[in-house]
């Protein structure tokens, strides 16, 4: 509760609560604004924490599954901030302009961004010295204006699995792409938007600086948590799984020692048997002269009589 409390006054130091004009809003924020004050909106700083805790706990699970998020903010304000956040728990961003078909064609977007990677590998593997200045100039500025585009998105090797949007009005393209293919969406939602096209809706004020980076950094922070879990159990499983192929080879060398013991035991038994046999011969032969005496001394007396 304390955390809460804590988490509403530094919502609203930094102006969360602040909405649109009156003659601006969208009658489906109604459920998200506390009150009226000099025709301006004010947003339920109780409704945002609790937005806020439950993007915080999806997007945490989806870092944990290791999956992609990328963020989304081209607004002036939006986009420093934003772009710290997703470099900092290396997660892909667009910040500077949608492309139609970043998500929805995606596999063309990669082919831009594989040229981008290929035309930086030829100017810094020397290959571009043997063109002419203006070839290498015009090469060097087309990749320098895909970086501006792309830079944010080129280790992003799929669609990703969510979307962290800042200004779903202003972002619309981006929206609508995600929802076509079924990607989560997570988004700061002024009271001039539709909180009911996104799935996990923030309700706050998506013009402030302030107010976007306390909201994007809360979420990132959620993030990294997933991440580092993923990572400490990662290694928890590399270590069960070396533990168990320690137990098998010892396991192995036990059964070994055991099957060599047992050799050697039935070959002492068979050597015993043997000194056996040579004792049974020579009781045979010992046998075999004492009745041959009895018959001699049998047949004196025969010839006496």
């Amino acid at each position: 509760m304390e955390d809460n409390k804590s988490l509403q006054q530094s919502l609203l130091e930094a102006g969360v609560h602040f909405g649109h004009l009156k003659k601006k809003w969208n009658p489906k924020m109604l459920p998200y604004i506390f009150a009226e004050k000099n025709g301006i909106h004010i947003i339920d700083l109780n409704k945002t924490v609790e937005g806020l805790d439950e993007a915080a706990a999806a997007l945490k699970s989806i870092a944990k599954s290791g999956k992609k998020i990328m963020f989304v903010a081209t607004k002036k304000q939006a986009k420093e901030i934003v772009a710290e956040a997703a470099a900092k728990a290396n997660m892909p961003y667009v910040t500077e302009r949608w492309l139609g078909g970043m998500l929805t064609n995606f596999t063309t977007i990669r082919k831009s961004v594989k040229k981008m990677q290929s035309i930086e590998k030829m100017l810094e593997d020397g290959t571009m010295d043997s063109v002419t200045k203006k070839e290498r100039l015009t090469l060097t500025r087309s990749k320098d204006k895909m970086e501006k585009v792309l830079g944010g998105i080129a280790q992003m090797g799929r669609v990703p699995a969510a979307l962290f949007i800042v200004d779903i009005s202003h972002e619309h393209i981006a929206l609508a792409e995600a929802k076509r293919l079924g990607v989560t969406t997570f988004a700061m939602v002024d009271t001039n938007s539709d909180p009911t096209k996104v799935d996990f809706a923030i309700p706050a004020n998506d013009d402030a600086t302030k107010s976007i980076a306390i909201v994007t950094q809360y979420l990132t922070a959620a993030i990294m948590e997933g991440l580092e879990e993923r990572a400490t159990s990662k290694d928890e499983d590399d270590q069960h799984d070396e533990e168990e192929e320690s137990t098998k080879e010892r396991g192995v060398e036990m059964s070994e020692e055991e099957e060599g013991g047992a050799r050697g035991g039935r070959g002492k038994k068979g050597g015993n048997t043997g000194g056996g046999g040579a004792a049974g011969g020579g009781r045979g032969r010992q046998g075999s002269g004492a009745r041959g005496t009895r018959k001699t001394t049998g047949s004196g007396p025969a010839k006496r009589g």
